[in-house]
């Protein structure tokens, strides 16, 4: 089964990154950021993802500034951030410098006083007294009503006005999986006849993928988490990569070990892979999906950011990992083994220490090994026809010749990429 939409041409080989307004510099501005869009292409980012940049709900915000999530308005600005024309210019800016740039969509709901609420109270869900209500258990925001079809157009010529005025790229859609598919098929029909858009889902439900893009790994990304704390082997996660394999032709998955989400809520990716923290991260970028970085994990961000107040992220300059990321994404971009090859699961005596994994597509070959356990001297022998010829290690730049077989010994949290050169 393929997809139900082609995937814009520009998404292959892509890295994302999710760009975190409020707490990016002291300002906190449209303006302020676009400082960072040089520096953040020269790392080789392709597509900007921006948290919701409409306004906030002040009826039952949590916090002093509230959560992104909870919008008075879908086709406003969030006035902390700057004004429309300032998002256009960034918007300008940046397709200049080769960016594409998608925002997030929050469809499921909306705050409080959401301008709706007092225009067309009926398309909100409301429980039995006629109270506005919410299924989720987030108490700042109410849920619409996907019954109602004049809500779902104007939803839906919410979203155009972003594409139409704006000129972005495309959405992220959060908790995409609570809307009814067959809105976001309606909308990305419309929305596509203006300008092909990617559409990145909220969700791990497969049938999405008849009206997405991309789906977030979340699934993988908890079963590494479960493994760093011993409450998993590497087979289950094999077994859930093997899961992903099932998914329609075409489909991407999203692959990241830090979001707003689990910064804030679940700790930074220092907390939860802790030495390993960098070996994941090649694997997010090597493995077959699109790789995504959040804001200031470059620098590495060290602390959990608030997420409804102001806590701005502390740049450590200079920036520790903006080579590591660099070579990751820049190999991405231009290697089409880690774009659309096969990949081949290398076998070891240490199965439960070591992701060890081969990508093929045409003369492109690149070889993965990364020691996620806490063991070090970790030994495995690679045996492969696809193991010929000289290859280059993208960290170390030296180049080794293999005859289809090598032996490696790693330290706990080390990783290795060859690619080949010849």
């Amino acid at each position: 089964m393929k997809q139900q939409f082609p995937v814009v041409p520009w998404a292959t080989g892509a890295t994302m990154y999710e760009v975190n307004i409020r707490q990016y510099t002291p300002e906190g501005t449209f303006k302020a950021f676009a400082k960072h869009l040089p520096r953040l292409r020269d790392m080789g980012v392709r597509i900007l993802w921006f948290m919701p940049i409409t306004p906030i709900s002040l009826e039952v915000r949590q916090g002093s500034l509230g959560s992104y999530y909870a919008c008075s308005s879908y086709t406003d600005i969030n006035p902390e951030f700057g004004t429309l024309d300032d998002f256009k210019q960034l918007v300008k800016h940046a397709h200049k410098l080769g960016f594409k740039i998608i925002i997030d969509w929050v469809a499921n709901h909306t705050g409080w006083d959401h301008h709706w609420t007092t225009e067309h109270p009926d398309w909100f869900l409301q429980d039995e007294e006629g109270n506005f209500t919410e299924r989720n258990g987030w108490h700042d925001v109410i849920d619409l009503n996907f019954e109602k079809q004049d809500m779902r157009l104007a939803l839906r010529n919410a979203m155009q006005f972003w594409v139409e005025e704006c000129d972005i790229d495309g959405f992220s859609c959060d908790m995409a999986h609570l809307v009814p598919l067959d809105f976001w098929i309606d909308a990305r029909k419309t929305l596509d006849a203006i300008k092909p858009l990617f559409w990145l889902a909220e969700c791990e439900v497969v049938e999405y993928h008849n009206a997405f893009d991309a789906t977030y790994a979340w699934w993988w990304m908890h079963e590494s988490g479960r493994y760093m704390k011993g409450e998993a082997t590497l087979s289950e996660i094999r077994n859930v990569l093997h899961a992903y394999t099932q998914y329609p032709d075409g489909a991407i998955k999203l692959f990241f070990t830090s979001n707003h989400d689990e910064n804030s809520w679940n700790g930074t990716e220092l907390e939860k892979y802790k030495h390993a923290a960098k070996a994941w991260a090649v694997f997010c970028f090597t493995w077959q999906g699109m790789p995504m970085i959040y804001s200031a994990q470059e620098s590495p961000n060290k602390k959990r950011l608030l997420f409804f107040d102001k806590d701005t992220i502390a740049w450590n300059e200079p920036l520790q990992l903006h080579d590591f990321y660099t070579r990751l994404a820049l190999l991405k971009e231009k290697n089409k083994a880690l774009q659309h090859g096969e990949t081949f699961i290398l076998p070891s005596n240490n199965d439960n220490q070591i992701m060890a994994y081969l990508r093929k597509k045409d003369d492109d070959v690149v070889l993965v090994i990364l020691n996620v356990s806490t063991d070090n001297r970790i030994k495995i022998n690679v045996s492969h026809d696809w193991l010929t010829g000289t290859f280059k290690n993208l960290f170390s730049e030296l180049s080794f010749s293999f005859q289809g077989n090598a032996n490696f010994e790693l330290q706990a949290g080390e990783y290795v990429v060859y690619q080949r050169l010849s």
